[in-house]
């Protein structure tokens, strides 16, 4: 399994306003934006707007200032926006609890950033759980000894939560009261 990209991520926040590279790095390093999510250094971050603007996904204006050094200005374009799109209705996301971490998250964050309809991507993210859990089920069935088991219970104990979690998630973030 590839490790998770931010790419989609970015186009998100650029999708959101446009930023340079040093606003984006904000938003991953930030425990209340992204950083809970993404580990990601500035040359990390760098790369990722170097792929995205080769592929016609963003484009960069510098921007001139008396008092600071110019500065790369990154938008989204029309083909960076169908991609955004793509990942955030993905009919098929991983049911990884790794991926669900780190990329479903990511797409909630994007969702609620952007004030687009999230229920969808929640479906999608539990149909692929409940998809991957009765695989996890019918592989019980035919599991011959106790270290085979415990690691397909402990499976499938993972799915069970990450179903149950997605339940109590269907209410929008916003409505959410921080504790404190």
């Amino acid at each position: 399994m590839k490790r998770p990209v931010p790419d989609e991520v970015i186009l998100g926040l650029l999708r959101s306003k446009p930023a340079h590279g040093y606003d984006l790095l904000d938003s991953f390093r930030s425990p209340s934006q992204l950083g809970r999510m993404w580990t990601l250094s500035t040359s990390q971050l760098y790369s990722v707007l170097k792929r995205l603007e080769e592929a016609g996904e963003i484009t960069g204006e510098q921007v001139y200032s008396d008092d600071a050094p110019v500065k790369v200005v990154y938008s989204v374009t029309s083909k960076g926006l169908s991609r955004l799109n793509n990942w955030l209705y993905d009919t098929d996301p991983s049911a990884s609890i790794h991926r669900i971490r780190v990329l479903f998250l990511s797409r909630l964050y994007i969702a609620d950033l952007l004030e687009v309809e999230r229920e969808k991507i929640i479906r999608n993210q539990k149909k692929a759980c409940i998809d991957q859990l009765n695989v996890f089920l019918d592989e019980r069935k035919k599991t011959g000894n106790t270290f085979e088991n415990l690691t397909v219970d402990f499976i499938i104990g993972q799915l069970n939560a990450a179903i149950t979690w997605l339940d109590q998630i269907s209410i929008p973030l916003s409505s959410i009261k921080d504790v404190e």
